[in-house]
């Protein structure tokens, strides 16, 4: 089970179940018990889709570019 959680920064993040800390790119070490959660979902893959799905919603398209296409 992994749950979906953000940090202060506003960044989605996932972390196993029973994990007691996460620390996000920003620097910030999250202490998951303290965080709320916004999902649940049994595969890592999952996990990283809901990841992705929800950081789409809040800041837009958030897919990859080639330089070219800049």
């Amino acid at each position: 089970m992994y749950l979906i959680f953000r940090c202060d920064c506003g960044r989605v993040l996932y972390s196993k179940q029973g994990v007691a800390t996460r620390k996000c790119v920003c620097g910030k070490t999250l202490k998951i018990k303290e965080r709320r959660i916004f999902k649940k979902v049994n595969t890592r893959e999952e996990a990283t889709l809901a990841v992705q799905e929800m950081q789409d919603e809040i800041y837009g398209n958030t897919d990859f570019k080639l330089a070219c296409e800049l």
